[in-house]
């Protein structure tokens, strides 16, 4: 007997969703011949089975769909699905949370999208052009036992262990985290990029019930020093809440959360074969790869299998569902867990198979569900302006990577490792400092020094990964002064030049190893330790990078789209540039120098756009073993006089320090 269609209409999601007296459940499967919902058997009754009253009903589009009366939160359930090619079990691909146990043989939980009580209701994510990101790995990020101590070299770290760094992203200056992909994938280690359940959060990044008491207390404790009302042990259970109580705590204390997703491929570096249930041959029809319902291919590149974005379906005839799938997918990213932005992974592979109007249909229509989510492309194409160019000639998406900046920041200090005598040439960094993908919008240039791909231990050395900028400066001796001080240096300059800034975890205390996802690489762990008291170095850097994201932060010249790089010499290895909003009175002025030698008692002239007193607001000379006694500067600020210079009306001598920057402001 069929299963009864109480419920049910062409608006129903799919998966399962709950309504009175029960759950609609719906499944596409367009080659299936019967697809039934299996629930688990009485006690004591034996293993699970299909049943012939859960046998779902399709309609027209190959959507198969039942209502059950008596179903309810938490309970477990699987489809089976008989097709040309084989029978059996699959996970539903839209279940909000897996079972914790048996992956993946396991099974899919009914869950509400509304059973966490959210406090965020006040807040309002950054706009584009003030964001400043901090990316890293919810598994090997942070973690401490009840008394503190570190145990990551044991255990996956979890959603609420990161919790215990919200106060120090808030007080770094960060205004956003972007956490590595977070969807179940396969094992227990990974970067997150083979995801094979996109609406199920990663099982081993959440904590089982019976460990959950001292969360419960942490998770507590942070609300109620924002003035909101505690939770319980029961509102904390499962990977969902778990993974909505991080992104409500980021929003009580200013954070922004944009996930990172991969929409190009699904699985990559596990055995897919083992895993009869996934999306792989989802309504198991007959053939190979090439005739699976969500995928067009093999891995060609993307590291997985691709999704199908054009694939023609002559027989199937809603032939977009699986473009649909990826789309609601960013879509409960944003309603369900509040989500304030997306950073898509490799585009490159979406566009080269097809997925042109895929990219277009998916930022046109989340920036209609949620027009201040920003969304940021990974895009390497040959025209990568296309990527963030409106629609019909681009993709649309808000924001996309460059290499440009990163690349001739580390060239320049690759440069300055020659010594104090060898020459360099600064050209490439005047230009990359001009560089955009949208002129009128430069906080469409998503910018880096670091990130998890080039600091990856298991990458090959070269172009696929490079040294952290801490190692950079100076490889035999990364703490020496030449690391230190060029590292600030780059750093600066990345942080007062135009575009979306990022951090990678631990560049700001100046960690100089390479990561590893697995925690079973202790020696490649972020060391807060170092932070905390046991290097001084790192002490001194953070405090460095602090003061210069709030300087960000409070001048808006820093993330205006103004930018006129006014003077380079590159015998004195000295550039500086002016950055300011257009229409609004307050400027600003950075001068870097790679030079090795101090230019003394206001010995450089420069030019300066307005003249008249100019306040000193930065010097990174003072976090040399802060506060640095020996620190040269401008003792607060100078006098620019009306005599022209560089091209500009004022000039100045000015104290720039040795490997150094220097930040004047003037309203």
């Amino acid at each position: 007997m069929a299963a009864s269609q109480q419920h049910v209409n062409a608006d129903t999601p799919l998966g399962a969703t709950l309504v009175n007296g029960g759950a609609v459940f719906r499944a596409w499967a367009p080659h299936a011949t019967a697809v039934y919902l299996a629930r688990p058997p009485a006690p004591g009754t034996g293993a699970w089975e299909r049943r012939a009253e859960a046998l779902l009903v399709p309609d027209e589009n190959g959507v198969w769909s039942g209502f059950f009366a008596g179903v309810k939160e938490n309970d477990p359930y699987r489809f089976y699905i008989v097709g040309t090619g084989s029978e059996g079990f699959k996970r539903d691909p839209y279940a909000r949370e897996l079972a914790f146990d048996g992956y993946p043989d396991c099974d899919c939980i009914v869950r509400s999208p509304s059973t966490y009580p959210w406090h965020d209701a006040t807040f309002t994510p950054p706009a584009f052009s003030e964001l400043i990101v901090y990316q890293f790995h919810f598994g090997v990020f942070y973690s401490v036992d009840a008394t503190g101590k570190d145990n990551r070299a044991g255990r996956v770290c979890k959603f609420l262990d990161a919790l215990d760094r919200v106060e120090y992203w808030a007080d770094l200056g960060v205004n956003a985290v972007m956490p590595l992909p977070f969807q179940e994938y396969q094992g227990e280690n990974s970067l997150g990029y083979n995801g094979t359940d996109l609406f199920s959060p990663e099982m081993d990044y959440a904590v089982r019930a019976a460990d959950l008491d001292r969360y419960v207390d942490r998770v507590n404790a942070l609300l109620i020093k924002k003035g909101a009302a505690s939770i319980t042990k029961a509102q904390l259970s499962g990977q969902v809440n778990q993974l909505k109580a991080f992104i409500d705590v980021c929003h009580l204390y200013g954070l922004a959360v944009i996930a990172d997703v991969v929409y190009n491929h699904a699985g990559g570096g596990g055995p897919w074969d083992r895993d009869d249930q996934n999306l792989r041959f989802f309504d198991r029809q007959s053939g190979d790869v090439n005739s699976s319902l969500y995928f067009v291919k093999g891995d060609d590149g993307s590291g997985g299998l691709v999704f199908a974005f054009q694939k023609p379906f002559p027989d199937v005839p809603d032939k977009a569902r699986v473009r649909q799938f990826l789309i609601d997918n960013g879509t409960a990213l944003y309603r369900e867990y509040h989500v304030d932005g997306l950073r898509y992974d490799q585009v490159t592979v979406i566009d080269n198979f097809g997925g042109w109007y895929f990219a277009q249909d998916l930022t046109s229509t989340l920036r209609y569900v949620k027009p201040n989510a920003v969304q940021i492309a990974e895009y390497w194409g040959s025209d990568r302006g296309k990527g963030v160019a409106a629609p019909p000639d681009g993709m649309g998406f808000d924001s996309g990577y460059s290499d440009t900046l990163r690349k001739a920041l580390r060239d320049v200090v690759e440069q300055s490792t020659g010594g104090g005598s060898a020459r360099m040439n600064l050209d490439g960094l005047r230009d990359a400092l001009y560089f955009t993908h949208r002129s009128e919008a430069r906080w469409s240039t998503f910018q880096c020094l670091e990130n998890h791909d080039l600091e990856l231990v298991d990458h090959k050395a070269g172009e696929d990964r490079q040294p952290r900028i801490a190692l950079l400066g100076d490889q035999r001796t990364p703490r020496s002064w030449y690391a230190r001080s060029r590292a600030r240096v780059a750093t600066a300059l990345l942080f007062s030049a135009p575009g979306i800034p990022m951090l990678f975890m631990g560049q700001e205390f100046f960690e100089d190893k390479y990561w590893s996802d697995s925690q079973g690489r202790a020696d490649l762990l972020i060391w807060w330790a170092g932070l905390e008291g046991l290097d001084r170095t790192a002490r001194d850097f953070h405090r460095f990078l602090r003061d210069l994201l709030w300087l960000r932060r409070t001048e808006a010249a820093l993330r205006g789209e103004g930018i006129s790089v006014f003077h380079v010499h590159n015998d004195n290895r000295v550039i500086a540039f002016q950055r300011w909003v257009p229409g609004e009175g307050r400027t600003i002025v950075v001068v870097a120098s790679f030079n090795e030698s101090t230019f003394y008692d206001r010995s450089y002239q420069l030019g300066f756009p307005i003249e008249g007193y100019w306040q000193e607001v930065f010097n990174s000379d003072v976090y040399d073993g802060f506060v640095n006694p020996m620190a040269q500067g401008n003792v607060g600020g100078l006098t620019a006089q009306p005599t022209p210079r560089d091209g500009l009306p004022a000039s100045a001598g000015i104290t720039i320090p040795a490997n150094g920057v220097v930040i004047f402001a003037k309203r």
